[in-house]
């Protein structure tokens, strides 16, 4: 079991650093038309719509690669003092009652808009010769069944948590920096930072 869920997370990851390479496109792309637009005075017309188009599927496809790494907004102030159990209750309470039925229609739905953005060759109606929207709106059913699929495999989290008393493993990757861990990594003790503090706030020619 626990194989399974790792590899649903490694999946959802790796379709997650995939597409976290548009904003590297996307700033470049940005950066040129700033260039174009105010020094070649050769704005292009088509360029806020790609844009938003990139930056909407780096979010959606981003979805399910942060719900792997549990990383989405919550209330911490009280859920962080819970015992795992009751934590798992709630989120599994929440994914049944709110999480589900919106991902499933989120990809529903995503689904005939695509269908009708294809049949009827959809382009977008911003500009003139605008951009064509059908790829884009493809990527709403596609997010929307990823993330369904991770969110299968946070409740089966839950459930074993509530069997077991404790969180079953993530997969590693990129994480926030722990000062702590850090702190040991370099040897340096909260003393040393101490002293260091107290000497870039003692006032100059003090310690002559």
């Amino acid at each position: 079991m626990q194989k399974l869920l790792l590899t649903v997370d490694k999946i959802s990851t790796l379709i997650g650093q995939f597409f976290s390479w548009l904003i590297l496109f996307l700033t470049l792309m940005i950066s040129w038309e700033v260039f174009s637009r105010y020094v070649l005075d050769s704005p292009h017309p088509w360029a806020f719509d790609v844009m938003s188009m990139m930056y909407g599927t780096l979010f959606m496809m981003a979805g399910a690669y942060t719900l792997s790494k549990n990383g989405h907004v919550r209330g911490d102030v009280l859920y962080g003092f819970f015992p795992p159990r009751l934590q798992a209750g709630l989120d599994l309470t929440l994914y049944l009652l709110f999480f589900i039925p919106g991902v499933v229609a989120l990809a529903w739905a995503g689904y005939n808009f695509a269908a009708e953005s294809w049949a009827i060759n959809e382009h977008s109606n911003v500009t003139a010769d605008g951009p064509p929207v059908y790829p884009f709106k493809t990527i709403i059913p596609i997010a929307g069944a990823l993330l369904l699929a991770q969110g299968l495999v946070e409740i089966v989290r839950c459930v074993v948590c509530l069997k077991n008393g404790a969180w079953p493993k993530r997969g590693e990757d990129v994480e926030e920096v722990d000062v702590e861990k850090l702190k040991e990594m370099v040897h340096v003790k909260d003393e040393d930072i101490a002293k260091l503090d107290a000497l870039v706030l003692e006032p100059k020619g003090s310690h002559k």
